[in-house]
């Protein structure tokens, strides 16, 4: 059997009749496309989930208060007022711990902060200088927060880039200017680096102020939001949530663990639940747009059906001279993975162009996974080789005499 002489008279049958082919290779198209787009969309928003909540720090660990048993209950975490500074001191002073690298005390509410005729409601951290070096901030203009501005009580502020748009307008220097939050007047000194980030992940809408300064004069509270830690490597990340729930029980006089008045989220806890969800998602997305697919693939049996019908005599005169019934069956499935292979390859290409261009109005990064190109190409094939089987056994077995009578 010459397989390029067959491909090349499928080739031949398949453009006798443009506009049907054509709407047969559609579906494959929109299925195969839809496919890529959203695994390549569910991929990037991934990433960049991800990228966000290590950009707040490397190996961090975050102790809020809450979190209690209350009646089989759980209160929120960050709900409660059990951290104190304190408590920060400790984690960072004692023999008991031996795998934390920093302690960051942090104080932390939504207030409304104003200057001249503009204000927003953003976050106000009151923070130790340590915060920095936790979180990876850098500065963009001026200084960050001193331990000098900690131990005076300051009454200065350091904003994120979006805070200073929404109070200052774009492409402005506030350094030196005055912001009032809660009835207090406090001088800008700094202004971070963006770092990026939507809604509650946006941390350029953010205002720092010295820890001592939000307890004493902004917020009125001697309790702390969160205490943020950074272990000595991912390796021991574990080591030292173990060692700082310990000591916490220890000094909030709590002998069961189930009973702790804080929680310690680990971030890889967080990247792997993010992920988990977001996988699961793309998943979801991803099933749904295959039933564009099957739908296809009904398409191009039934197409192949019309065809089988329409070259019954065709059929029947093959067989009369001699043509088995295993040419007949590879004819019609060759005809069959042409359709389906040439819908792939198109659809293909449809889904890294739709990605990219939802990327770029987006602003989201523009990923395509191999994975989902493979993939493609599997399921075309199987596609081509599932739905076109039937047609092919159907014309296989026709009875000479038979197809060659068919009006």
């Amino acid at each position: 059997m010459d397989y390029l002489e067959l491909v090349l008279e499928s080739l031949g049958t398949l453009t006798l009749n443009k506009t049907r082919t054509g709407l047969a290779v559609l579906g494959i198209v929109i299925g195969i496309s839809s496919v890529i787009t959203l695994i390549s969309l569910g991929y990037a928003s991934q990433q960049a989930i991800q990228s966000q909540i290590q950009s707040l720090g490397a190996n961090l660990l975050t102790v809020r208060p809450g979190a209690i048993n209350q009646g089989g209950i759980r209160s929120a975490s960050g709900s409660r007022t059990t951290l104190t500074l304190d408590d920060a001191k400790a984690i960072s002073t004692s023999n008991q711990v031996t795998n934390v690298k920093y302690v960051s005390p942090e104080s932390t509410q939504r207030s409304q902060v104003a200057t001249g005729g503009n204000n927003t409601n953003t976050e106000v951290i009151g923070v130790w200088p340590i915060y920095a070096t936790v979180h990876n901030i850098t500065t963009a203009e001026g200084v960050f927060i001193t331990q000098n501005d900690v131990d005076s009580m300051a009454k200065v502020a350091v904003l994120g880039p979006q805070v200073v748009s929404d109070l200052f307008g774009e492409n402005t220097n506030p350094i030196g200017e005055s912001i009032r939050i809660n009835g207090q007047t406090l001088t800008v000194v700094g202004v971070t680096a963006s770092k990026g980030g939507t809604g509650f992940m946006n941390q350029d809408d953010v205002v720092y102020i010295p820890l001592s300064t939000a307890q004493k004069q902004i917020f009125g509270t001697n309790y702390l939001s969160s205490i943020a830690i950074e272990a000595k490597s991912a390796e021991v990340m574990v080591d030292a949530q173990n060692e700082v729930g310990y000591l916490l029980l220890a000094r909030h006089n709590l002998k069961d663990p189930s009973s702790a008045d804080f929680s310690i989220m680990n971030q890889q806890d967080i990247l792997n639940t993010v992920s988990s969800t977001t996988s699961t998602f793309t998943t979801l997305l991803s099933g749904i747009a295959a039933i564009s697919l099957l739908v296809g693939g009904i398409g191009i049996m039934n197409i192949m059906l019309v065809t089988v019908t329409e070259r019954t005599k065709e059929i029947g005169l093959r067989k009369a001279l001699g043509a088995k019934k295993k040419m007949i069956i590879t004819q019609f499935l060759t005809e069959s993975i042409i359709l389906t292979f040439s819908g792939g390859i198109v659809g293909i290409i449809g889904g890294i162009i739709t990605s990219y261009v939802i990327a770029k109005l987006t602003g989201s990064l523009f990923l395509v996974s191999p994975i989902s190109i493979l993939l493609a190409f599997v399921v075309s094939a199987g596609i081509g080789i599932l739905f076109g089987w039937y047609p092919a056994q159907r014309a296989a077995n026709l009875q000479p005499i038979e197809a060659l009578r068919y009006e």
